[in-house]
């Protein structure tokens, strides 16, 4: 049986070396996570594992952040499911990234070695096996998380007997290039950055991280929700019209975005940003594998494709390229909403719905698999 943390507690597992796709080695890598529900089942076999992958600043806790969609009774059915969810690797929320310790004692900073999502994957996989599992039910994840899903695909599919796969293309666009490393590039010059190796200066690239959010946040949420939130309205008791320019007199979108931005400053460390960015960047589930048509024609995996219509970042298009070259798909479902790419984590309702269809038309293709043990 397979050892778990208590429901509901971060913990952390030593998962040992881990070696890059490109040839660098973190050294005594460790990945948290967070589990809740019973496990039940084979561990090697069919059981009812649903293992969670947040996206790019998420974390372990999904009741935080899909809050109305885990618990008893919700889609994501505690009293049925053992949800687990792990912190990435290249994070700050418990798993080793550029913050941590470098077994020398100082932070690892600048020589935490680039990573991509295929490495995400392998850590990922790395975990699971020291938890003693070897197979789950899916693996399901939204943005950085649905390209983990991919590769995962990919990569080990006799481990996963499903996946959905959410808001994410099957590679990095030149545009989604561009944006991401725009704002790895705020970050950089950041004068407090000090090429990445701030940890323990007692300074760190704020400025640069929250002009980073800034921007991302412009491509997380849909051009007509932001119009009708804010238009041109100035921030309450500011005037952004006035004879000179005043960077305290601002828009009230303006206003928001510093918010936004002074949010992530709080909880993120810009070292994890750059590097988790960067491995966005790298996306590419066809590189050595023939190109992305032969690579998603491949996929054996029952799998779920979701999209947003107003999806900025990752366009509902992308999702449809994938649905119509994926080996075993299970169905493409659409989230209609302003919001945008941040959809998949604001319209409850609606991914209640596409969750449960998802994890019904899941439950019946591993029937046919299924032993003695039935969800």
């Amino acid at each position: 049986m397979p050892t778990l943390a208590p429901e509901g507690t971060l913990a952390t597992q030593p998962i040992g070396d881990l070696v890059t796709e490109a040839g660098a080695t973190i050294t005594d890598a460790t990945i948290a996570y967070q589990r809740w529900g019973e496990f039940r089942g084979e561990p090697d076999g069919n059981n009812n594992v649903l293992v969670i992958e947040h996206a790019l600043t998420g974390d372990t806790d999904v009741a935080d952040w899909w809050g109305p969609l885990i618990g008893p009774g919700l889609a994501l059915d505690t009293d049925r499911w053992c949800v687990i969810s792990t912190n990435v690797i290249g994070g700050c929320q418990g798993s080793t990234g550029p913050s941590s310790p470098h077994p020398d004692g100082r932070p690892w900073g600048s020589r935490f070695p680039a990573i991509s999502i295929r490495d995400q994957v392998t850590a990922e996989k790395l975990l699971l096996d020291a938890l003693g599992l070897t197979r789950v039910h899916a693996i399901l994840g939204g943005s950085m998380g649905g390209a983990r899903v991919l590769e995962w695909s990919l990569m080990y599919p006799e481990q996963l007997a499903s996946a959905c796969v959410i808001a994410v293309s099957a590679r990095a666009s030149a545009w989604q290039i561009g944006i991401q490393s725009a704002q790895i590039s705020a970050i950089e010059r950041d004068p407090a950055w000090h090429g990445g190796d701030y940890h323990g200066t007692g300074q760190a690239p704020t400025a640069g991280l929250a002009a980073a959010r800034r921007i991302a946040h412009l491509t997380y949420r849909g051009e007509q929700e932001i119009d009708e939130r804010f238009g041109t309205t100035p921030q309450t008791g500011e005037n952004p019209l006035g004879r000179y320019r005043d960077p305290n007199q601002r828009f009230a979108v303006e206003s928001y975005l510093d918010h936004q931005g002074r949010k992530l400053v709080e909880r993120f460390d810009a070292g994890s940003y750059v590097v988790l960015t960067d491995s966005l960047n790298r996306h590419d589930i066809g590189r050595g594998r023939g190109g992305l048509n032969k690579a998603l024609a491949s996929i054996t995996v029952p799998t779920m494709i979701v999209g947003v219509d107003t999806d900025i970042l990752y366009p509902y298009h992308q999702q449809e390229h994938l649905s119509r070259n994926i080996g075993t798909l299970l169905g493409i479902a659409k989230l209609v909403s302003p919001i945008g790419h941040d959809a998949f984590l604001a319209e409850f309702r609606q991914m209640d719905r596409i969750l449960r269809r998802f994890l019904d038309l899941s439950q019946t293709t591993s029937d046919e698999d299924a032993g003695d043990y039935m969800i």
